[in-house]
């Protein structure tokens, strides 16, 4: 048997321990908006397509449905989003921005741009360093879907 590779050899622990770090990068700007980070990537998936369902949101952030409804329904609480059952299928529920909602865009524009300026990289690195990862992340899961088959 082979002894397993130390920690910062291990792809697995790299990426958490970078995401662990782009949290903390993010937190206190988080925290001036009064948001959390999960609360601002529901925003973010509703800033690209206004009116998703709880569902839709969950599966664009990987996420279960019974994650995401406790997170809509604190930003509903503070009054940036708005929820809705769906007219043509009461089952569903939509989420829509509020004016609050849509504004907050702005005041987290500044987020890439502090990731960016404390990682030391330049943009075009991290847009590299992204995409690298995007493509691990399909490939897990294709992979992972083609093992289940």
């Amino acid at each position: 048997m082979t002894d397993p590779l130390p920690l910062d050899e291990q792809l697995c622990f790299s990426l958490y321990a970078a995401s662990m770090a782009v949290g903390r990068a993010y937190k206190p700007l988080l925290d001036a908006l009064g948001i959390t980070y999960p609360q601002y990537l529901v925003l973010h998936a509703l800033w690209e397509q206004d009116g998703r369902t709880i569902g839709a949101i969950a599966a664009r952030l990987a996420l279960e449905s019974s994650t995401v409804t406790p997170l809509v329904k604190r930003l509903e609480t503070a009054g940036h989003v708005m929820r809705r059952r769906d007219a043509d299928d009461e089952r569903q529920v939509r989420v829509m921005l509020t004016d609050d909602g849509r504004a907050m865009r702005e005041r987290c524009g500044c987020l890439g741009e502090t990731l960016v300026r404390r990682s030391g990289m330049t943009l075009a690195q991290v847009d590299a360093l992204n995409r690298q990862i995007a493509a691990l992340r399909v490939a897990l899961v294709e992979g992972g879907a083609a093992a289940q088959e």
